[in-house]
Order: structure tokens, then C-alpha cells, then sequence
């Protein structure tokens, strides 16, 4: 892993109790399945904040990453490895970077759960979107390369790349609301206004529908890898989310980079930093793409994705509350809750 952006969640460990695999046990089953793999092999786990469990596999000759369902019970539509891979592979004769993918394991007799095998791409996992490591040049290059990269996505017909069954098609944001206000409801805690302003008003003001297309769900900095050479997105991470959608919902949701770091939440330290204002960002997208939004119809996007990530905050305090979720921090979830509903009843009203 190039070290040119310094993170504590880049690289490597020794697998933990909890995640062991054996090698002995994979690499005759690699080496059947796999083409051109051959042992001796040596496995690492991945370090930052997969779900399901990550690890780097290294032969003499080449390296690859297995991804897994972590062990356990586990919700039936929760860890879609199977999910992640079959999006990989329909994108690996597109121009989206992505890993090749070589392996779906079915048979939990392998490993113990179900697991996929990728290519392995080298570069930086950059977790903090203002990227303080990098220089000014290196700030502006990444940010205009995810702007590509997720435009790339979004001008794919997923159904020219044998993706008709990947989701319901028409009216993403229309069940995402739902979804998101049944969630909200079912871990509520305390009334919160402009929640209850959002879930009344996003029903009646829904943006025109756009076409449908493959959305990742999760797009941010810290789910792409970058190539600490050209500072181009080398490869798209974590598909466990993506489904068939609006594209400019699953833009707008990658534009909430801009209101979670507070850093870039002042225009002025954009500028100083070289990094494109929200605006400018906006602008390159509609440049990069297809589509064409308004003032106001933007503004919607960004209060429905406001919505649906203080829906997905008050879900943690909701189970911590439970005792379902570990962790002493639903205090700061439940601000987050509140705060993202407050920006995103605001923004809708303009």
C-alpha cells in the first residue's frame, strides 16, 4: 500500500481470533478455481471499517483481496457478497474502475461463510475528505477525478451490462422515503420537528423522474482507492449497498462530504485548500454527466439525502439505546440526527 496519504485505517494485520482463515485450507481451492494462482500463500486482514471482513492474499507472483460474510447470524439481505460481485463483474468490461473479479464461493464448507475473490489494486484509502496530507494540486485532481468517476457510473445502462434484476426500477426516492420514514419511526426516541416536517413534505415534492441506473449507495473518498501517482480513482470499494436508482440521489448523497466534515462546510476553506466549493462541484457533475438539475431541485436531493442519513443516525441511537449496538455514543448520533434534519428542512424551504 503506497503511503502517500498517511492513515491509521491504511494497510494491514494479522488476522484477528475472530476472522482467521486458513491458508492451507484456501490455496488448493484457489489454485482449482483461481487462474494462473499459485501457493505458497500469505493472508492479512485488511484494516478500517469493512463489514464484511477483507483480507490480503499475496503469492509470489500476484495479490489479490477475499471478501466475506463475516461469521455469525446474520440478516438475510445484510453482507451481500454475492451482490458485490455480480456488479463487479458486470463493470469490468466498462470503463468504472473496478478490480477484476476472478471467484464467487458459494460453499460455506470452504471458509465457513460465502466469500468472493478481486483483483487487488494498489493506492491510498484517503478517510478524511479534506485530505490533509495532500497538497493543493493533489486536492483538486482527486476531487475532479471522483466527480468523473461517478459520472462514469451514472452514463452506464445497467441493463446493457446484464443488470435488468439488480433492483426495482422507477421510483427510487419515492420507496426510499418510505423506507427511511418506517426506520425512523421504528428506533425513534424523542420528537424531532423538522423530521416530522421532512416526512411530511418529501411525499408531495418528489424530484422528476430520472432515468434509471446503477448507484453505489455509499460513494465517498474513503470507498474509492487513489492512484498516488496520477491522483486518479483506480478503483470503486464497498458495492454492498448498490442497487438500481436516481442517479442524482446517489450523488447528492456523495455530496453530504461537504456538511459532515466541518472543514468543508466553510466555502473559504474549500477555496484555501483548493478543493471545489459545493457548487462548482455540482456544476462539474451536470458538465461530467448527462443530467441537468435546478436550484430547486437540487435542493431537494440534498434534503432527502439529509433525511435519510439522520434516518441512518437515529437507527444507531436507536439500537444502542436497545442494547443492540455497542458503543457509549448515541448522545452524538442523536445530535447528528437532529442537525441533519434541521439542514435539510431548511434547504427544502429555499
Amino acid at each position: 500500500m503506497i503511503k502517500k496519504f498517511e492513515s491509521d485505517f491504511n494497510g494491514t494485520k494479522k488476522m484477528s481470533e475472530k476472522h482467521f482463515i486458513d491458508s492451507k485450507e484456501l490455496t488448493p481451492y484457489l489454485e482449482k478455481h483461481v487462474p494462473d494462482f499459485e501457493g505458497p500463500l500469505i493472508i492479512e486482514e485488511f484494516i478500517g471499517g469493512q463489514s464484511n471482513p477483507t483480507y490480503f492474499l499475496k503469492t509470489k507472483e500476484k495479490s489479490y483481496v477475499l471478501r466475506k460474510k463475516p461469521p455469525g447470524m446474520l440478516l438475510k439481505t445484510a453482507h451481500a457478497v454475492d451482490r458485490e460481485f455480480k456488479v463487479i463483474s458486470a463493470l469490468n468490461n466498462t470503463d468504472v474502475p473496478v478490480p477484476k473479479a476472478y471467484l464467487h464461493c458459494q460453499d460455506e464448507s470452504i471458509l465457513g461463510t460465502e466469500f468472493f475473490v478481486m483483483e487487488y489494486i494498489d493506492g491510498a484509502v484517503i478517510w478524511e475528505s479534506h485530505i490533509p496530507h495532500g497538497t493543493e494540486n493533489d486536492r483538486y485532481e482527486i476531487y475532479s477525478s471522483m466527480n468523473e468517476t461517478i459520472s462514469k457510473l451514472h452514463a452506464i445502462d445497467p441493463f446493457s451490462i446484464g443488470l435488468k434484476d439488480f433492483g426495482r426500477p422507477g421510483n427510487y426516492v419515492a420507496r426510499q422515503v418510505s423506507r427511511w420514514t418506517k426506520q425512523y419511526r421504528d428506533s425513534e426516541t424523542e420528537d424531532i420537528p423538522s423530521m416530522n416536517n421532512l416526512i411530511e413534505w418529501l411525499p408531495d415534492n418528489l424530484p422528476s423522474e430520472k432515468p434509471t441506473r446503477l448507484v453505489h449507495g455509499d460513494f465517498s473518498l474513503s470507498n474509492v482507492i487513489i492512484n498516488t501517482e496520477d491522483n486518479k480513482v483506480a478503483s470503486i470499494l464497498d458495492w454492498e449497498l448498490s442497487t438500481l436508482g436516481d442517479p442524482i440521489a446517489d450523488f447528492s448523497y456523495h455530496c453530504l462530504q461537504y456538511f459532515m466534515n466541518p472543514v468543508l462546510t466553510d466555502e473559504n476553506n474549500c477555496k484555501e485548500l483548493k478543493i471545489p466549493i459545493l457548487k462548482e462541484y455540482v456544476e462539474m457533475y451536470m458538465k461530467n454527466s448527462e443530467f441537468s438539475i435546478s436550484d430547486d431541485e437540487w435542493n431537494t436531493y440534498m434534503g432527502f439525502s439529509m433525511f435519510k442519513l439522520a434516518a441512518i443516525c437515529q437507527g444507531i441511537t436507536g439500537r444502542v439505546r436497545d442494547g443492540t449496538a455497542a458503543g457509549k455514543n448515541a448522545e452524538s448520533f442523536f445530535d447528528q440526527t437532529i442537525a441533519l434534519s434541521d439542514f435539510g428542512w431548511t434547504l427544502v424551504q429555499q
